[in-house]
């Protein structure tokens, strides 16, 4: 059976775009291997109505909330391939088999790539943190440190002193110039140029940090920008646009998260420059829409 979308990731923005299609009577298949972007985090913060929720139990009530529609179908499997056929899309899935539908919704997301410093990885999404606004709150009035990773760091910097007294790492990369660091100075940042070599504590919680000197920095949390690529390589299949962002590539769409290939539609972290829970449900239900008005032109 052909479906009339299929779409492809089951996190945020791929089931907020299939509620919109589910809403509209639309036959849905949501593809999903179960292995979204912020599996690391205990909870999810800036949501209307879910704040302070685990990811995990906001993606189970959505699945619940969605699987009493029926139209809608899921699959726990990953899409490996894609490519257009007699005016839509086959997907060869990682469990051998083939799906096909008219329209695609990519909600395939990012993999974050993180500096590589002793004890930082298994720290991710807990006490070493990409987004303030997503996890500052929990930190507040702690000492808190931000690690340079990428020209926008000494941005980030200026912006956690709202959260708590900062230290900005510059790891003798991304040195502040002479306006960046008047800026930092005067939001009472503290910069130190010896490198950060290892990060201290009993993981996932951080005590401090160890630098190349010897010297031991007390932190609560540390704050650093990973730069990304596409967990997908499905919008590269099938010839997409990508934009280049600021820590990375994503897809380029217009305002109803159209792609520049027809019948393909793109949301979430793998189509935004930048990206949040909420900013996917967002991108997820105007994609919902756009698809559906594809549809609706083609009948």
């Amino acid at each position: 059976m052909r479906h009339d979308v299929a779409v492809v990731g089951g996190s945020f923005a791929g089931l907020s775009a299939a509620l919109q299609l589910a809403r509209a009577r639309r036959r849905v298949l949501v593809i999903d291997a179960g292995l979204p972007r912020n599996r690391y985090s205990s909870a999810a913060h800036g949501m209307l109505g879910h704040d302070g929720k685990s990811p995990a139990q906001i993606l189970d009530e959505g699945r619940t909330q969605l699987l009493a529609y029926p139209s809608v179908e899921f699959v726990n499997a990953t899409a490996t391939a894609a490519r257009e056929h007699e005016g839509g899309f086959v997907l060869n899935l990682d469990d051998g088999s083939e799906r096909s539908a008219s329209r695609l919704i990519l909600a395939t997301g990012i993999r974050d790539e993180l500096p590589a410093i002793a004890g930082l990885h298994e720290r991710w999404g807990v006490s070493v943190l990409h987004c303030p606004f997503c996890h500052g709150f929990e930190y507040a009035d702690r000492a808190l440190g931000v690690l340079a990773n990428h020209p926008l760091s000494t941005h980030q910097a200026g912006m956690i002193p709202d959260w708590g007294p900062t230290t900005y790492f510059t790891q003798n990369r991304f040195e502040p110039d002479e306006a960046e660091a008047a800026h930092l100075a005067r939001r009472g940042v503290t910069i130190e140029r010896v490198p950060v070599v290892e990060l201290l504590g009993s993981a996932p919680h951080l005590d401090g940090v160890r630098l190349a000197d010897g010297r031991v920095i007390e932190l609560a949390a540390l704050f650093t920008a990973p730069t990304s690529r596409m967990a997908s390589p499905l919008a590269e299949q099938l010839g997409c646009e990508f934009e280049d962002g600021p820590l990375g590539r994503y897809v380029r769409v217009d305002p109803m998260k159209a792609t520049s290939v027809s019948g393909v539609f793109a949301a979430g972290d793998a189509a935004a420059a930048m990206q949040s829970a909420a900013l996917a449900l967002a991108a997820g239900a105007m994609a919902g829409v756009g698809a559906y008005q594809s549809l609706l032109k083609a009948a």
